[in-house]
């Protein structure tokens, strides 16, 4: 009994390797930002995304430059004003500080959530056809040049971003 199980257990073990040297493991890479930027709607999306930052930066370089023309005015005259009409002028300088700092932290964030917005649909299209792509090539494994994953060396005839472009352009086919 002792050596059926024995037995037993060592072709368990061992057929994962015997499947592993039949079918040799492919690995590829890709650079997804190379694809993103190969793509017009990404590039559409980008300029839609500028733009709307340059309307933003436009309002905070007026407010900041509205802010440093008041600030440039109070210390004109700070030395003709009383002590509590000078602490009043600052508080309101700081106020004003504050809400310009707190509009540009806003505008940070709603620019992050625009570009997720935008963005999402783009990055689940690029990986259904880098999924695709790995299909069709019998990948095992691909991995992102673009990302943090240290590739300290990948040989070029493994890239398979030029397919998964190619893939994309010919609209999915």
């Amino acid at each position: 009994m002792k050596t059926i199980v024995t037995t037993v257990l060592a072709v368990l073990l061992l057929s994962p390797l015997a499947v592993a040297q039949q079918a040799p493991l492919k690995i590829g890479y890709v650079n997804s930002e190379k694809i993103i930027a190969e793509l017009p709607e990404a590039k559409e999306s980008q300029q839609k995304l500028e733009t709307m930052v340059k309307g933003w930066q436009d309002e905070i370089e007026k407010r900041s430059q509205a802010l440093q023309g008041k600030f440039e005015e109070y210390q004109k005259q700070a030395n003709m004003l009383n002590e509590s009409a000078k602490q009043a002028r600052q508080k309101e300088l700081v106020e004003e500080e504050q809400k310009l700092n707190v509009y540009r932290q806003e505008k940070q964030q709603e620019l992050a959530v625009q570009r997720e917005k935008v963005m999402k649909p783009i990055q689940e299209k690029v990986f259904k056809a880098i999924e695709r792509v790995a299909k069709d090539k019998k990948l095992s494994f691909v991995f992102d040049r673009a990302n943090e994953v240290p590739v300290l060396y990948a040989d070029p005839t493994f890239d398979y971003t030029p397919d998964v472009i190619i893939y994309l352009k010919r609209g999915g086919k």
